[in-house]
């Protein structure tokens, strides 16, 4: 059977004149999958790697894996890939330290080794003292190395590039904080539900999924993609104020549209994090209108919306043993009630489906109905109160690892939810996610649960009742130490699949 990630790229190798196809990828199953993904068109790699201490990668993966990722990269060097790029997200007192290490590798390799600034993202409690500066990580750099000189760069270019004379490879850096290029990036991004962005640290998307969907002409698609540009702002709002700003986690925002000068598809995938990319057909009467605005363009016909992302549901523990009181991530942080968005043919109903004519309880009928692919996401918030955060941030509740034991209990109530809620259809479910993280800030924990399966019934009762069961599992652990203890925020996040249409809580 061939991988997903392969029959996407050659999905994608098909169009016509797309010229690059480009990876980013933690390099987990690269070794194994680069040779076809390579057979299939596969021709630029970006691989995520932010040590090379063993132990230190499996404390920020939550995972083992190092040698594979080494593998990979070999692998990629060995397939002729060159330069293969090494992403490499700086944070002061995690990996700093190893910047001359990561330099050292492209003596002898021909790597492209990316030192990233660290950027505020939903969930990734960024935090301006853990930034370290290019300007720093060059001056480390030219201590060790004082023949350091600078290449020229592509006015499109997003990173500043340097080699070390009589090294194979070259080291660059991603200045999005201290040396914002934002006047020059001529990026344009998919997000996998259909949403145009763009700027990546822009909260403001546009909807190109509805407008498909709702039939909008070639010329409308190009006035709307037009006007978006048109209103893109000089420069970013600056790092202050984007680590305030509502914006998507950065595993959520996934396909690239770029001049002609650019690649113009990087898609990203990991073992647990299928590609997600399928159903795009080129339109070349699209693309020579677009020309006004960039040099070449593709835009998906179809919507972009063909897999949704859901992990393998391995614990994502999203804490430190140490209290550090100026983090904020802002994925937990209250916010104002915002509208809830549809899509599809048809609306709600007004009428209560689960009662007969007559007022009494009933199962609906599923029996005519089609099967198809249904996924939902919910979310809720357990307020711990500081004592008892404190003990579940450091792992040391008698009970045991509260998040793990919550975790579990919300992946069990989710395949039991037919048993709980009496006039719920039992679902044959082929995924559940939980995750759970911790806000230091309101001292609680957020709790996102995915569900997935094939058939004729959606799966947000499954996924609400994880989220619940997760927020109340948490509740038992923590009860001994703190009563006050409040469970809130379980609501829908989003539902796909069904005659009703999509919702999306914006």
């Amino acid at each position: 059977m061939t991988p997903p990630p392969v029959l996407s790229v050659a999905q994608l190798h098909q169009l016509e004149g797309l010229r690059t196809i480009g990876v980013t990828t933690n390099g987990i199953n690269l070794a194994r999958l680069l040779p076809r993904l390579q057979k299939a068109g596969l021709s630029a790699i970006n691989i995520s790697l932010d040590t090379l201490v063993p132990a230190k990668f499996e404390f920020i993966v939550r995972r083992k894996g190092f040698h594979k990722v080494m593998e990979g990269i070999h692998k990629a060097i060995e397939l002729g890939y060159n330069p293969v790029k090494v992403n490499c997200v700086v944070m002061r007192g995690l990996n700093e330290d190893e910047l001359l290490n990561f330099v050292a590798l492209t003596e002898g390799l021909p790597l492209d080794v990316r030192f990233i600034e660290y950027m505020p993202f939903d969930g990734n409690k960024w935090n301006f003292r853990k930034m370290v500066s290019y300007k720093e990580m060059l001056d480390t750099l030219r201590q060790q190395w004082p023949e350091l000189e600078q290449l020229p760069e592509e006015e499109s270019s997003t990173a500043k590039a340097f080699k070390i004379p009589g090294f194979r490879g070259q080291v660059s850096f991603i200045t999005s904080m201290s040396e914002h290029f934002c006047g020059t990036c001529n990026r344009l991004r998919i997000t996998a539900d259909g949403n145009l962005k763009v700027c990546l640290f822009g909260n403001s998307e546009v909807s190109l999924r509805d407008h498909l969907r709702a039939g909008a002409s070639e010329e409308e698609l190009l006035r709307i993609i037009g006007a978006a540009v048109g209103r893109k702002k000089r420069q970013h709002a600056g790092m202050f104020n984007i680590s305030q700003m509502k914006n998507r986690p950065m595993i959520l925002i996934e396909l690239f549209l770029m001049r002609q000068d650019s690649p113009p598809a990087i898609l990203s995938f990991s073992s647990w994090d299928p590609l997600r990319v399928q159903g795009l057909r080129h339109r070349m009467s699209f693309s020579n209108q677009v020309a006004t605005l960039w040099k070449g363009c593709w835009v998906p016909q179809t919507p972009p919306l063909a897999q949704w992302w859901l992990g393998s549901g391995c614990p994502q523990r999203h804490y430190s043993s140490h209290l550090d009181s100026d983090t904020n991530p802002k994925c937990l942080s209250p916010v104002s009630p915002a509208p809830a968005t549809h899509s599809g043919p048809l609306p709600t109903s007004d009428q209560l489906t689960h009662v007969d004519t007559e007022g009494r309880a009933a199962m609906v009928d599923v029996g005519q109905k089609p099967d198809t692919e249904r996924v939902a996401v919910a979310s809720g918030v357990v307020l711990l109160g500081p004592v008892a955060f404190k003990l579940v941030q450091e792992n040391q509740l008698k009970k045991g690892d509260a998040l793990v034991v919550a975790q579990l209990a919300g992946i069990q109530a989710a395949k039991l939810t037919s048993q709980l809620i009496p006039l719920c259809h039992h679902v044959a479910l082929s995924h559940v996610q939980v995750r759970l993280e911790l806000d230091s800030t309101r001292h609680a924990v957020g709790i996102q649960a995915s569900c997935r399966a094939r058939g004729p019934t959606g799966v947000e009762m499954e996924a609400l009742t994880s989220a619940a069961v997760a927020a109340l599992t948490l509740y038992d652990m923590c009860k001994a130490v703190s009563r006050d203890i409040v469970l809130g925020e379980i609501k829908l996040i989003s539902k796909t699949g069904g005659q009703r249409g999509d919702f999306h809580r914006t």
